[in-house]
This record gives structure tokens, sequence and C-alpha cells, in this order.
């Protein structure tokens, strides 16, 4: 047992990147895959080979970072989970560093962010978090977990699930981080944060018309896809 904690003490950044990722994908797909990923969509965001995803799935594995179950996929066990929090709270206060101290765009910051937070120790981190404020989301609304990796998930769904017409709803979190797509959405006003009503939906995942304060904003099903709300209240 200490064999193996003392390895995952020194797990390499490419491991954790790894378990971050796999993260993220359990994290936003749907409650039905119940946090498994499969090996081939993790490849493809990872932008590696399907044989380096399966020997680096293999020693996870054997970390008991994960487990493997055929035709369903790969999914983080509990300590597994824990290191891939950890991983992300230095991620995400990188990308709050970056955007409150260092004055980049939130479209800026995830391909810098993700390389400091492969060198960045806890110490450095945890001095990041106070000059940034102590936050509790990064840029794009995704919670900050805590030292020892853990996390309130957000109570919150896709807004193209919404029904039109309802209550007001608020920006929980944006989960793209293509530049361009994000600077389409600030330009729309539609960040985390922001208040806004469903009017109308089009049929066969048509448009959305939403209203945003007395402005009205006309946005695709893809990307309302990205785009998790809550209820205003």
């Amino acid at each position: 047992m200490v064999g193996k904690a003392a390895m995952i003490d020194d797990l390499s950044p490419t491991m954790r990147d790894y378990l971050a990722e796999i993260y993220r994908l359990s994290d936003r797909g749907p409650e039905s895959q119940q946090g498994y990923v499969s090996t081939s969509t993790l490849a493809d965001i990872l932008d590696v080979s399907a044989p380096a995803v399966n020997r680096m799935v293999t020693r996870l594995k054997e970390l008991g970072l994960l487990e493997h179950e055929p035709y369903r996929g790969i999914r983080l066990t509990e300590k597994g989970t824990r290191e891939a929090l950890k991983e992300l709270r230095r991620h995400r206060i990188a990308e709050v560093f970056l955007v409150k101290v260092m004055g980049f765009g939130w479209h800026e910051v995830h391909a810098d962010a993700s390389r400091m937070g492969r060198t960045l120790s806890d110490t450095l981190t945890e001095r990041m978090a106070q000059m940034s404020g102590n936050p509790t989301h990064c840029p794009h609304g995704e919670p900050i977990p805590d030292a020892e990796g853990q996390v309130v998930k957000p109570d919150d769904f896709l807004l193209c699930d919404a029904e039109p017409e309802g209550d007001p709803l608020k920006i929980s979190r944006v989960l793209t981080r293509e530049a361009d797509r994000l600077e389409y959405l600030a330009a729309l006003g539609l960040t985390p944060g922001t208040e806004f009503q469903v009017l109308h939906v089009a049929p066969f995942h048509g448009p959305m018309q939403l209203k945003v304060g007395s402005e009205y904003r006309i946005i695709g099903y893809n990307l309302a896809e990205l785009i998790r709300v809550a209820s205003a209240s």
C-alpha cells in the first residue's frame, strides 16, 4: 500500500493530464454513461494514437486510478477522481490568474494554463489563488476543487434542454475552450453569471431565441449544447 501511494505521488504530468481529461469528458457526458468515457474519444481529445491511450489506460488501471469495462469504456475510481480534481485545481487557478492578474481574455488561457499546471507546485498554486482573490470558479464557470481534491458539482443542465417561456435562467458554465466560440459568446454577453429567459425554441434542433435584459439573442443548437445553465433563483 505504501509503495502504491508513493507511486501515485509521483504521477507524471502526462498521467495527470489523462486523469483530468477523463474527468472533464465524464462530467460533460450524459447521465446514462454513468461516468464512462470511450478510449477513442479520449484519443481524439488528446490528439494521440489509440495504442498510446491503451498503454496509459493499462498503467493507470494498475495504479487503481481507473477501471475499464469492455464495450462501455473507462471510468475513474474514487482515487482517480481525487487525483484528477487536484490537477484541475491547478489548471483552473492558473486560468483565473492569467485572466484576473495578467489581463488575458477568457478565450486565450486554456492552453497556457495547461502548460503551467504541469509544473506548478502546491505552494505556487496557493499563492496564485491568493493573488487572484481565492476564486471558487474558473473564467468559464467551472468550480475549482479544493486542495484535497473535493468539489461540489453544480446543479445545472444543458441550455439546449431548456423549455421556452420558463423561469429565468442563469449561465452556470461554458464547456467549450475554442477561442472563436468563446469570443462570440462574450460578444453576445453570454458568459457565466448572465441571467436570461428562453423565449422560443425552433423544432428539430433549430435555433433558440433568448432575452438578455432588454435585448434579444439568437443562438444555434450546437452552441446551446456547450452552455450549462441553472435556475436564476
